[in-house]
Parts: C-alpha cells; structure tokens; sequence
C-alpha cells in the first residue's frame, strides 16, 4: 500500500492531534509530512508518522512516546540518574522501552554487561528498528538481549540478579496499568540484588500530583529511598515528565551523581544529561514540594 493512502483517525488537514485521557482539555498538535505506518497491534493502536519539524513521531493509543527532535531529554534522564547513583550497574532491565532509546542510553555505561529489555508487544521494537534507527540502533549491542512478553510476569520469575531496573512504560492505562501498582514496585524491588535501584516513567507534575504522591507513598513503604525528579522535553504533555527513583540502599543519596564523566566525556556521550542537570532534577517548585512533602515527613519522622 502506497503511504498516501495511509489515514489515521488522530491526523486531519495535515496535522495530528494527541487523544490522551489522562490530560483532558488539552491536545498536542503537530504538522505531518507523511503517514509512514499505521497498525492494529495485538494490544494498541500503532502510528508512526514523519512530522515537518520533529522527524518521524511514534504513536501509541493516540499518544506521542517518541519524537526523534526531543526524545533524549526522556531516554538519557530516565536512564542516567539512575544509573549514575549505582556503583556498579552490570546487569539492567528495561520493562517497556521498545523503541531502544533507554537500551541505547544504559549501554554508554561500560560497567554494564548485560543489557535485557523486556516489551510486551513486538509491534513497537519492528516499528521502531524501521522507522527510529537512531534509537533502535541499541538492539545490535552485543550485550542486549530481548524478551517479548508481559513485565509483570517477567519479574516475577527474576529474584535478587539485576542491579538496575528501568520502567519505560507508557501511561496508566491500556497495556501499562500493571506497572503503577504496589504489587509491581514490589516485584521490582526483589529481582534487584542488594543496592539496587529502580527508576520508572513518573508522570506529569502539572497534571497528575496525586497519582505521583500514591505511587512515591507505596514506593516509600516498599524501598529505604524514593526520590521524585523530571525533565523537560516539547512533546510530552504540559512539557515535561518526571521519574520515580528508588533504592534499595539507604545510603543512596540521588540527588548527587555517586559517579561522573568528566566534561568532556558528558558533551560526546549526552545531549541533555550532564552532573549538574542531575543534581537540578531533583529541585522541585515549591507547590510539588507541598504536595508531596507530607509522604515524605511521615517517612522520615
């Protein structure tokens, strides 16, 4: 089938339009040049489109998960806080992430030795190798391997064998909404060996506090630390989107890089993440501070 003929409910008179639930009232619009892909997957709704100022765009159930403009500010804050606070990350996990992009960014780490990325739908990893090559260009590391499948079900057959654990997961809804429950926080935080660490895709600060103070307020009970941090990033709703980190060693203080490149190193490796932006991640404005600061006093009293 010719990519003229290709049509999608989401784009109209040449632009798409983001349907996200959890954002009502609001709409990410953006110019497309060409529909590329369009798919009914065995779990979601499947669209890759070229835009005319953010380069090919990766659609799931409406909403944007990847741009190839912007989408380092996600993969390398998601990935490098964590993996920065860890002091020796050999074996990682990615729940989600099918795109590559936190696979391409764990893999810039040489401690690590192995790389597993775990996605519930093949649908997203052959999308994403044909139409997203400079992400997906992480699958031909030797050291990444891949599993098709549910990562609920994937964790619990691990215990006490990563050091790090990414959750790349979409939102709260649809194929996702396992990975916001205590029962997966938990499972997580078993397959980790002793001082591992945890960092998940943590929603919007502007739009969904409340579900950010439930899920540190679990997170908190089942992990010694638990740290809310974000980034900014065009195309994700309101303009930025946070992350939820989590240790299993008290001593974890993540709001300073237990480990560093130097300068010179951050600018050939990294387009967004450098030391100091790791620190400033964690520097919350004041009315997220005062709505997530009674979770926190209580831990702490």
């Amino acid at each position: 089938m010719s990519s003229a003929k290709l049509t999608h409910p989401n784009i109209s008179n040449g632009w798409f339009s983001e349907s996200g639930a959890m954002w009502p009232g609001q709409s990410m619009n953006i110019e497309v040049s060409q529909i590329l892909h369009v798919e009914k997957s065995k779990f979601q709704d499947v669209l890759v489109f070229e835009s005319k100022t953010y380069g090919n765009v990766l659609v799931l159930d409406g909403v944007i998960q990847v741009t190839e403009r912007d989408e380092f500010s996600y993969q390398e804050m998601i990935t490098h806080p964590a993996l920065f606070s860890h002091p020796n990350p050999e074996r990682v996990l990615v729940i989600g992430g099918g795109d590559g992009g936190v696979l391409r960014e764990i893999i810039k780490h040489p401690q690590v030795k192995e790389a597993v990325l775990c996605d519930i739908d093949e649908a997203v990893i052959r999308v994403s190798k044909k139409y997203l090559p400079n992400m997906s260009v992480s699958y031909e590391d030797p050291k990444v391997s891949v599993h098709i499948g549910d990562g609920f079900d994937f964790l619990q057959n691990k215990k006490n064998y990563f050091d790090v654990i990414i959750t790349d997961s979409s939102d709260p809804v649809g194929p996702a909404e396992s990975l916001y429950q205590a029962r997966y926080y938990e499972l997580m935080r078993d397959a980790l060996r002793e001082g591992g660490i945890v960092s998940t895709q943590g929603e919007c600060q502007w739009l969904h506090l409340p579900l950010i103070k439930d899920v540190l307020t679990f997170a908190r009970e089942l992990f010694p630390v638990a740290e809310y941090a974000y980034t900014t990033i065009p195309t994700y709703p309101s303009g930025q989107i946070g992350f939820i980190l989590c240790s299993k060693n008290k001593e974890t203080n993540f709001k300073e890089p237990l480990r560093r490149m130097s300068p010179e190193q951050e600018l050939k490796l990294f387009r967004y993440y450098n030391s100091d932006i790791h620190r400033a991640a964690f520097v919350l404005p004041n009315f997220t501070r005062q709505a997530l600061a009674g979770d926190a006093a209580a831990k702490t009293a």
